[in-house]
């Protein structure tokens, strides 16, 4: 474990919004021909702080509109929006214009389907009018144009497109604060959540992330039994056993539980992916022909193998897709039996579920679903 002064040495920093926000002021405030610092000041809103974010440039492209760039930093965070750029234009608005700020999603900010939306989320909406808005003067109106440069080939990376959000990256997060999930000031955090939860229930429900907490509780989970893992599933599990707990639910996108039946128990992609190769010999596992394991092996995603699986089950009649992910969520549960067994020498029950990209549930194994009964009979 951490202690005190090792936490403390974790450095959180920004979110996506806060960057698009700052870019957004000092790109209207240059319109406005008001001096422009290094630095300008965001009002996160969530916290109640106000905070200096860098400016890298800022000028004008034509006299009525300018451009300001800042640059993500996420903090101690492995998050492959590392120093990306953040661009924001800012334009007069037209006097037929409904609302004094005018917010567009630009190249490289991804779109929400199937209503094709922008995925500029509620608290970056929020952000952005507010801190804009104090800038402005009465019967001001702008239009803000937000633009990731680096926003498409970043979401290729990403797992975007299961929940959804496709052609970039979305402007998500209920906080200006990008705590550090993949650092161990946060792993000990989670470490002391299910620590307290342990000595309520012995039985508790792992998520890696917020899509997987939220399809939890629409299921009827209750919040007081879920423990968000972010990446750190090995440890969590190893110290689930170590608190005496007698059985661990594992609900979330199969994309990323599926490296467990690979024996891969940290799940961030900077350490490890190997996705494809775990469900190309789940495939072979059950007997599907070698002609078909080439064409799984060469998807982009695991996601389109799957979806590949599917369209061979429609047009030959096959079951192919049912019995690699029983195959896939039954061999999550042995491996992460026999990964807590080695590691703490306890013996606890783990069952899976599994979502996919609509968070529609997919698979449940045999102790997962037992486990899923016994969670939602206690609420009764």
């Amino acid at each position: 474990m951490l202690n005190p002064m090792e936490a403390s040495m974790v450095r959180a920093g920004y979110t996506l919004p806060v960057f698009a926000c700052a870019a957004a002021v000092a790109a209207l405030k240059h319109l406005q021909s008001l001096p422009i610092a290094s630095t300008v000041r965001v009002d996160l809103l969530e916290p109640d702080e106000t905070v200096p974010i860098a400016i890298e440039q800022v000028g004008l492209i034509t006299p009525e509109m300018a451009l300001a760039i800042t640059r993500s930093d996420p903090g101690d965070n492995l998050d492959l929006t590392r120093n990306t750029p953040i661009w924001a234009t800012v334009q007069w608005g037209t006097a037929d214009q409904a609302e004094a700020i005018q917010l567009v999603a630009g190249d490289g900010i991804g779109y929400r389907l199937p209503d094709q939306t922008p995925a500029i989320y509620a608290y970056a909406d929020r952000l952005l009018r507010e801190n804009l808005s104090r800038c402005m003067t009465a019967g001001q109106k702008i239009r803000v144009t937000l633009i990731l440069p680096e926003g498409r080939s970043l979401a290729a990376r990403t797992s975007n497109a299961a929940f959804g959000v496709v052609e970039g990256l979305s402007l998500l997060g209920t906080s200006g604060i990008a705590h550090p999930l993949s650092a161990p000031g946060q792993l000990e955090a989670f470490r002391q959540d299910l620590q307290q939860k342990a000595n309520q229930f012995e039985t508790l429900v792992f998520c890696i992330g917020e899509n997987g907490l939220d399809l939890a509780r629409q299921v009827g989970i209750s919040n007081n039994q879920l423990v968000k893992t972010a990446n750190w599933l090995g440890p969590l599990l190893v110290e689930a056993g170590i608190q005496g707990v007698r059985a661990i639910l594992l609900f979330g996108y199969h994309g990323k539980l599926i490296k467990l039946a690979g024996g891969i128990f940290h799940t961030h992609h900077h350490l490890a992916d190997g996705r494809l190769e775990i469900f190309t010999a789940q495939c072979a596992k059950v007997g599907i022909p070698i002609n078909h394991l080439q064409r799984i092996m060469d998807s982009t995603t695991v996601e389109a193998a799957w979806q590949y699986l599917q369209q061979q089950d429609q047009s030959t009649g096959h079951n192919w897709a049912t019995l690699v992910y029983q195959a896939i969520a039954e061999t999550i549960d042995q491996r992460s039996q026999q990964y807590i067994q080695t590691h703490c020498d306890r013996s606890v029950a783990v069952g899976s579920i599994l979502f996919d990209r609509s968070r529609k549930i997919i698979m449940k194994s045999v102790v997962g679903t037992h486990l899923l009964e016994q969670v939602l009979a206690r609420l009764e």
